[in-house]
């Protein structure tokens, strides 16, 4: 079957399934159709509240603990949940085009990449109404090789159409009104975290480093030679009572944890 008649089938099985509440499963199984993959999570950031899994392909990938952590406050920093809001960037993306030069190294990317076991990821970013938008994340675990470009060019064609259907299908979901306002307070946590502590320049090297970046690409984006970065690390790390990057993130993922009570300004001042 080409591949011209084999989008029109699954096209019409989407079609034919956009009321059903199974429908991300559905969405998620055509994909894998296009493409090999074992590994598509489709997330809802809806309503300013704390993203969804509307489908998962294994819960327990990486431990029930991994989940909770991407959940409650360790996606404010996932890449594509960072084009999507500073950067409102929309369509199909390829995590190596976005992904910050030391993202490998992060303890976000040790806690929930490598648990997960993705290898190569890929997905879409597609606006919803009043804001909202809907991530779809095609990824390859275990002896699967990356995306090949004529992969890649195959998603990316399919976006309108991954437009289309998601925009049905979510559109028709009544807007929760006692929606809580969390997500947003813990990006404003987040914005804060530190500042009660450090000094701004420590503040702005500790947000990089947990955004990904390397000593190098954080001297680069605050215009300071890297002895300086690492001398405002050592100070940042010490104020803070740490003594490495994983520590840092588990400090920022339990201070954010604690958000429900949050309202503004620094979420250290009572965590600490």
């Amino acid at each position: 079957m080409s591949h011209v008649a084999q989008i029109a089938d699954i096209a019409a099985n989407w079609i034919d399934n956009l009321s059903d509440e199974d429908f991300p499963q559905k969405l998620a199984s055509g994909l894998k159709l296009l493409v090999e993959s074992n590994d598509v999570t489709v997330i809802l950031f809806r309503h300013s509240a704390l993203p969804t899994l509307e489908y998962f392909d294994d819960p327990m990938k990486g431990g029930s603990n991994n989940i909770d952590l991407f959940v409650k406050g360790a996606f404010l920093i996932d890449p594509f949940y960072l084009v999507a809001t500073q950067k409102q960037q929309r369509g199909f993306v390829h995590l190596k085009t976005i992904m910050p030069s030391g993202f490998k190294q992060t303890e976000y990317y040790r806690t929930w990449y490598a648990n997960s076991g993705l290898k190569d990821e890929c997905g879409y970013l597609i606006t919803l109404p009043n804001n909202d938008f809907i991530n779809i994340s095609i990824g390859r675990t275990g002896e699967l090789k990356n995306f090949s470009k004529k992969e890649l060019a195959l998603l990316d064609d399919i976006t309108p159409l991954i437009e289309k259907v998601c925009l049905q299908h979510w559109s028709q979901a009544e807007p929760d009104e006692q929606s809580s306002n969390i997500r947003a307070r813990m990006q404003h946590a987040l914005d804060h975290f530190g500042a009660s502590m450090l000094t701004q320049r420590e503040k702005q090297v500790v947000h990089l480093i947990l955004h990904g970046h390397t000593t190098k690409t954080v001297s680069e984006e605050l215009n300071i030679v890297v002895e300086t970065v690492k001398l405002h690390r050592k100070h940042a790390y010490a104020k803070l009572d740490i003594n490495s990057q994983s520590e840092l993130f588990y400090l920022f993922i339990d201070s954010l944890m604690s958000v429900e009570e949050y309202v503004e300004g620094d979420p250290l001042s009572n965590y600490m």
